[in-house]
């Protein structure tokens, strides 16, 4: 028998720690070699550790939502063969008797045989006692409060319940009487003062005074921390303006139409990708990261474009890297492809880092007007809200247009009003005339 003592592994190059999400384990299970332990969580990305041999689990050295230091100890292990553990187990039964011979086994039959008889004996010859009644248990009372007093009935109750409800602060009108003619009782108000106003029964509604507390652990830790990072230090502008996507739309069912089998169905999302990419190569300064620690913006030539998507386990936001070098159908390819891993859990760190501007959207449900949180340290997020058909003067009349709000936000420190103004301008023009989308300058 021995013990194998599993550190926390280093999970990534320049990962000082890690956080534990998960324990797949608990003190006393036998685990298996290349079962699972534990999973840990660093810069979005889960990493699950196997048990590198077979074991019972002795000790567990973190709690879930712990921030654990690479070679921290995590977790210890009883290790030995199976054939060890069986006879360590086999010595804590008690010692069979040792086989008698059969010559001692006779007579110690005859013996007792020979006392059975007097026993026997005995018992007919003594006075047969009579039997004794057990004292019955007095009827439990069971509490049952009629159903609730109507509203405007006088609550019927003696004088001593009634001060001792004035004392304790009750209504006694919310309080379910089991006596006659639904008189309340000290038991009645005993059970209110235990239970609360749901002991008043099924019928009525009660009050829920329950309170869970959940702790903020993994990827919901890590958003928190973004967005109080974000908040506190980015002075946020944010801009909105309504855009005629009609057009658009009509362009999109076509190609959609008339797509190849192989390609993916388009959205509007990579129609903003490339309008993005157009309005950055004039507006430069917003494809950008500022270092606020070190006073300089790193800006970049590359578009690297987050798309914050919601998952199951909270909201991740995989990067289509240099959608400056793609065309509408490889941003589609490549955005479908990010956002199946983003959910399925399959996305690599490398994945969900290195964004220079953001794209959020809440699809249909994106509401009228948002006011989207950058992600820090980028200096601008454009936001998409959901496409209704309004109403809209031509100059002669009214006609239906399919209408699109962008929500916008931009570093106050780092993009004046104008610039970001300039920026959504331009975007809005080459959705309204998708076109221009496709016309290289």
């Amino acid at each position: 028998m021995g013990e194998h003592l599993i550190k926390m592994p280093d999970v990534g190059e320049g990962i000082a720690e890690a956080e534990l999400v998960e324990w797949h384990v608990k003190v006393g299970d036998l685990v298996r070699e290349d079962a699972l332990l534990a999973a840990v969580m660093t810069d979005k990305a889960t990493v699950e550790i196997p048990s590198p041999v077979d074991g019972e689990v002795l000790w567990l050295g973190a709690d879930i939502g712990d921030v654990v230091a690479i070679g921290s100890p995590l977790i210890r292990l009883k290790t030995g063969d199976e054939e060890g553990a069986a006879s360590a187990r086999d010595t804590d039964k008690a010692p069979e008797a040792p086989a008698r011979p059969k010559e001692i086994e006779a007579q110690a039959d005859g013996a007792v045989k020979t006392s059975d008889a007097i026993v026997e004996k005995q018992a007919k010859e003594a006075p047969q006692p009579r039997p004794v009644e057990a004292p019955q248990s007095p009827p439990v009372r069971m509490h049952r409060p009629s159903a609730r007093r109507m509203e405007g009935d006088k609550p019927i109750a003696s004088p001593a319940v009634r001060l001792r409800a004035r004392e304790a602060g009750i209504d006694l009108r919310q309080v379910p009487g089991s006596g006659p003619a639904g008189r309340i009782t000290h038991e009645d108000l005993d059970a209110f003062l235990a239970h609360g106003p749901q002991a008043a029964g099924a019928e009525g509604l009660s009050q829920d005074t329950s309170v869970q507390a959940i702790k903020v652990i993994g990827l919901r830790r890590k958003i928190a921390e973004k967005m109080a990072l974000a908040k506190s230090r980015i002075p946020h502008i944010t801009y909105v303006e309504e855009v005629d996507v009609t057009a658009l739309e009509d362009l999109r069912a076509s190609l959609n139409a008339s797509k190849r089998a192989e390609r993916p169905k388009l959205t509007i999302l990579p129609f903003l990708m490339r309008a993005m990419v157009k309005a950055i190569a004039e507006k430069p300064n917003l494809n950008a990261i500022y270092d606020d620690e070190a006073g300089v913006v790193h800006q970049h030539g590359g578009v690297h474009i987050g798309i914050a998507t919601q998952t199951g386990s909270g909201l991740m936001v995989p990067v289509v890297r240099h959608a400056e070098a793609r065309d509408l159908w490889d941003c589609a390819t490549e955005l479908n492809r990010l956002a199946e891993a983003a959910k399925a859990g399959l996305a690599t760190r490398e994945e969900l880092s290195g964004s220079t501007i953001t794209i959020t959207s809440l699809g249909a449900m994106g509401g009228i007007v948002t006011t989207p949180v950058i992600n820090h340290p980028e200096v601008a997020i454009v936001g998409v809200n959901k496409i209704m058909v309004r109403p809209v003067w031509d100059g002669s009349t009214f006609i239906p247009r399919k209408m699109m709000n962008l929500s916008s936000s931009f570093d106050h420190r780092i993009v004046d009003g104008w610039d970001a103004a300039v920026f959504v301008q331009r975007i809005k023009t080459l959705l309204e005339t998708p076109a221009m989308i496709f016309v290289e300058a």
